[in-house]
């Protein structure tokens, strides 16, 4: 009996050590082994803290952290990430980007929603939301952008599944953690639309999209479209509109390009507006604004 007990013990052993050779392999299980976007929430969630990271306790001060890099001038999208420190450790990442040009619904939206078309127009295997996903989820299970390492085009191989440029996801991450904890604003994020009545005598109806993320409004688009579906603005960039030949100093999308950037700074506050829609307030505005600002405000109203 006693040596049956000591092989019996012996064995239980090996098992233990061969169980922990087979764990300890190097793969990065949490990035390759991420469960499709479909059933994923827009912002990825850090595991339990005995499974998540490699960084030391409280490498970062617990908050909410906000960072951007600049906006791509031929697509208009601008990339931000939105991380969560809890702990000293980052249990929440968010990658997306709001479109400076035509603002409304954020990039994850519009890539969930079938609009982004990245299989379908690109060839690649999954959508980019599918695939920001993944990124996120590596970024909580290293605890630091740098670990992914970009190629010069902004690829990585780090990352199991994903084929789009990173180089965005980490430079904005990367912004965010020196800038530090940010305030969160007083709407809740996403795209947010509201539209006028159709003008009869100018044929025209005017049109608001807003984007908010961390809460502040980071984009705004006042358009119009009229009755055969041009847009207004892209109508007054094509030389339609004609603002200049009927003796203006500016075209109508010069001047509404000043409302929209009044708006943002002014964090959606309306100017001073005499009783046609016009304003003094804002330099080298002439036409009727007005609505515009009514709009964002009925558009808002979703935020809150």
């Amino acid at each position: 009996m006693k040596k049956a007990s000591v092989i019996l013990s012996s064995a239980l052993v090996l098992g233990t050590l061969l169980a922990g050779c087979g764990n300890n392999n190097g793969n990065n299980t949490a990035a390759t082994n991420a469960p499709a976007e479909s059933a994923a929430p827009s912002t990825t969630t850090a595991p339990a803290a005995s499974d998540a990271g490699t960084a030391e306790t409280g490498k970062y001060q617990d908050g909410t952290y906000y960072g951007t890099i600049e906006a791509d001038p031929e697509t208009g999208w601008q990339t931000y990430a939105l991380l969560t420190v809890e702990g000293g450790k980052i249990t929440k990442a968010d990658w997306n980007a709001f479109n400076i040009k035509t603002a409304g619904d954020l990039k994850k939206k519009v890539s969930e929603d079938g609009k982004y078309g990245l299989v379908k127009k690109g060839g690649a295997q999954a959508e980019w939301h599918e695939q920001a996903a993944k990124a996120e989820a590596f970024l909580i299970e290293k605890q630091d952008p740098a670990a992914i390492a970009v190629d010069a085009e902004g690829h990585t191989d780090a990352i199991s599944g994903v084929s789009v440029h990173v180089n965005d996801f980490v430079s904005a991450a990367q912004a965010a953690l020196a800038a530090g904890p940010a305030q969160a604003g007083p709407y809740k994020d996403g795209g947010y639309f509201a539209e006028g009545e159709m003008d009869k005598e100018s044929g025209w109806k005017s049109t608001v999209a807003l984007t908010v993320a961390n809460g502040n409004i980071v984009a705004a688009n006042f358009s119009g479209v009229n009755a055969a579906g041009d847009d207004k603005k892209q109508y007054s960039i094509d030389g339609k509109y004609g603002m200049k030949a009927g003796g203006a100093s500016a075209e109508w999308h010069e001047e509404i390009a000043l409302a929209e950037k009044y708006f943002l700074e002014n964090k959606g506050a309306a100017p001073k507006l005499d009783a046609e829609g016009k304003t003094d307030a804002i330099s080298g505005v002439s036409i009727h604004v007005g609505e515009y600002f009514t709009l964002a405000e009925k558009a808002l109203e979703g935020a809150k």
